[in-house]
């Protein structure tokens, strides 16, 4: 049975955090001081552990192109009546402004037509895309998939639904603004047989923006785009660890993918949790040199709608998988495990930390800490400071190398301040972790269409 997210914590887990409270309040009251101390280097190591783990990650990446590369000869020699069909999932939700967008990227794809199953995933209370479509003569291997309105009214649910009518053997989502290289179906096809490994039923495609100079937010997302698919990704990938996916360019065995249940519903985070899943089910991910370019955020407010989004699907993601942690333990392996902590549980915590921890680093820097860190932070405020220190050094390191490997040098300027990126991420993070104890299925829209396609291909 599919263990989702339509609860965040279950019974036993809300009992182990109820003692485990009590248990720290206890704690702090009998032993003072000396608590503070020693969870502030508990937590400090945690988080300059999860720093160190992925410039690691991100050097292998770098170093060593671990993803897999398809040539061009590769794809001229394959032939086009031995394709299979392709199934692509089209999850849609009041995008009218990047209909026409879509349907154009989908339909130039360098893939017979005859052979692919594209669903048109529209909700069923989406007025405007139904009186949209109308308008619009859609190509004959397009199909509108109504998504009854049900709860949870989440993009996984309307994939669930376009998985049920898949007639593909393989399938592959796109979000509404994307635009994937045209070969990249083909791509994934020569890739899947070279492998020739039934145990590898995921491709994740790389992703990337194709508005980065647009203004500062676009570059410093760039960057981290580019440092994420490009280097972290394949450096997991090169480690066989656990890869949790990005939420389109996913391309799956389509008889696998059933058997795994599809995605959560329940989780905002869809993707993360489906890679996680996989992995503990046997499964692997590699990851494609292809690209998939999509629409960078370019207004803070709808930025922080997505990244809030994301955080809470990490926070989900991870409350389900460690409901039976020896269980898990057992079935990853030890390395497995504690790399699915660092990458998953450490991302949550080092950024619903850092506000903390800038406070603390601010006070020091400044030299008052004899009047404001006395007591419980002091005696760690220079572990604290130093640690917060060295964090962003390789925060701005490592999107640097981001842009090294893209060819983005132009965007490298910007990288150098990006610990300010840092901070707004962590103010996303703290919105989506707050909104998991007020509305925890709630699926923050994300407003495309910003930023005209014209425009767009002067930049990349």
């Amino acid at each position: 049975m599919l263990e989702d997210a339509r609860i965040t914590l279950d019974s036993r887990q809300r009992k182990i955090v109820i003692v485990f409270l009590i248990l720290l309040v206890a704690c702090s009251i009998y032993y003072g001081k000396m608590f503070f101390v020693v969870v502030n280097l508990l937590v400090s190591i945690f988080y300059l552990v999860t720093i160190l783990y992925k410039f690691f990650l991100v050097l292998i990446g770098f170093v060593q192109k671990q993803e897999i590369v398809i040539s061009s000869s590769e794809i001229k020699k394959l032939p086009e009546y031995d394709l299979p069909v392709y199934t692509i999932l089209l999850p849609v939700y009041k995008e009218t402004g990047v209909l026409k967008q879509l349907i154009t990227a989908i339909t130039q794809i360098d893939y017979p037509g005859d052979k692919l199953d594209v669903k048109l995933l529209v909700e069923e209370t989406d007025t405007a895309m139904h009186q949209a479509l109308k308008k619009i003569k859609l190509p004959e291997f397009f199909e509108v998939v109504i998504v009854p309105d049900s709860f949870p009214r989440t993009k996984p649910k309307a994939c669930n639904i376009g998985l049920s009518k898949a007639k593909g053997e393989y399938l592959v989502i796109y979000d509404a603004e994307d635009i994937p290289d045209a070969d990249q179906l083909k791509k994934s096809v020569i890739a899947f047989r070279k492998l020739d490994n039934p145990l590898i039923i995921c491709l994740q495609a790389k992703l990337n923006y194709y508005n980065p100079r647009q203004n500062l937010l676009t570059r410093w997302f760039t960057s981290e785009y580019s440092m994420w698919f490009d280097l972290y990704l394949p450096g997991l990938d090169g480690l066989n660890a656990p890869i949790p996916l990005g939420g389109t360019s996913n391309h799956f065995r389509v008889d696998a993918l059933r058997k795994v249940g599809g995605w959560d519903p329940y989780n905002v985070a869809e993707d993360c949790d489906l890679g996680i899943r996989l992995f503990r089910q046997g499964y692997r991910t590699r990851v494609l040199d292809s690209t998939t370019w999509e629409e960078a955020n370019s207004r803070l407010k709808n930025w922080m709608r997505q990244r809030s989004r994301w955080v809470k699907g990490y926070i989900q993601t991870w409350c389900v998988h460690m409901r039976k942690p020896i269980f898990l333990l057992k079935r990853m392996g030890v390395i497995n495990f504690f790399s699915f902590q660092l990458t998953v549980a450490g991302l949550f915590i080092t950024l619903l930390f850092n506000p903390v921890y800038w406070a603390i680093t601010v006070t020091w820097l400044v030299r008052t800490e004899a009047r404001l860190l006395s007591g419980f932070f002091y005696p760690t405020a220079d572990l604290i400071t130093w640690v917060l220190l060295i964090s962003n050094g390789i925060f701005v390191l490592l999107n640097v190398l981001g842009c090294l490997r893209r060819s983005y040098r132009y965007l490298i300027p910007e990288t150098l301040i990006s610990p300010l990126y840092w901070v707004l991420i962590s103010i996303g993070a703290w919105k989506g972790f707050l909104q998991l104890f007020t509305r925890p299925h709630f699926w923050e829209k994300t407003e495309h269409g910003l930023f005209s396609l014209f425009k767009a291909s002067r930049n990349l």
